[in-house]
């Protein structure tokens, strides 16, 4: 069963995409970035994008029944690959004990206020 999750951000209208997809087992969560859904907002710390990002990532897989220890893969896009050092206690922090496959990419982003997207692929413990 196909299940499509939401965060309620504009983007996903515009572009007409999904936060996240549920096909069990998998859970596979877009590209994420650091802008706080509630408000739109975006912080210009690229560390308080990072932390932003995986409270998102971490909603949107509660939502499809899963959880960032069912993370495998991620992948990093950064605007500026030297500030992925200042990331890496935040990465720490959410993914440490999980470790999954992981792979940093630098690119420009959609919005210039972005320093960092994340984006994650689950396979929910049965």
């Amino acid at each position: 069963m196909r299940t499509l999750i939401s965060s309620g951000s504009e983007f996903e209208e515009k572009i007409g995409y999904s936060r996240a997809v549920r096909q069990d087992p998998w859970v596979f969560v877009a590209g994420t970035t650091g802008y706080d859904y509630s408000n739109m907002t975006i912080s210009d710390d690229i560390v308080q994008q990072t932390d932003q990002c995986l409270q998102n990532i971490q909603r949107a897989l509660e939502d499809a029944e899963s959880s960032l220890n069912d993370v495998v893969r991620v992948t990093y896009v950064l605007t500026d690959a030297e500030e992925f050092p200042k990331c890496w206690p935040t990465l720490r922090k959410y993914l440490g004990d999980v470790r999954p496959a992981a792979m940093m990419i630098v690119a420009g982003l959609a919005d210039p206020k972005m320093k960092i997207e994340i984006e994650v692929t689950a396979l929910k413990q049965l």
